[in-house]
């Protein structure tokens, strides 16, 4: 996965995200959505001024005072962590 910071602002952020698909992009995205400070978080995969398929573009944007990034980072924590939860309820089951 290579990262690739497009525009930052104080509140805004938009990032590319190289080598992923829709499946990681809706659960980032739902996981951003979940985040307190984030009031809004979107992603294109095919943005008009492309001409074509690209990697997806996050769009982050936060209240007043909150650092995008920070809010990425709080939301990438939250998917390890359902990550991680899952993979031990389906060893659980599997030992079961």
């Amino acid at each position: 996965m290579e990262l690739r910071v497009i525009d930052k602002t104080d509140e805004e952020l938009r990032i590319e995200i190289g080598g992923e698909d829709h499946t990681f992009m809706n659960v980032l995205k739902g996981e951003l959505l979940q985040t307190e400070s984030v009031t809004a978080a979107t992603y294109d995969v095919n943005p008009e001024q492309s001409g074509g398929q690209t990697d997806p573009v996050l769009s982050i944007k936060t209240e007043t005072g909150v650092d995008p990034l920070d809010a990425l980072a709080e939301a990438a924590r939250g998917v390890q962590d359902t990550a991680d939860n899952f993979t031990a309820a389906y060893e659980a089951g599997i030992d079961a």
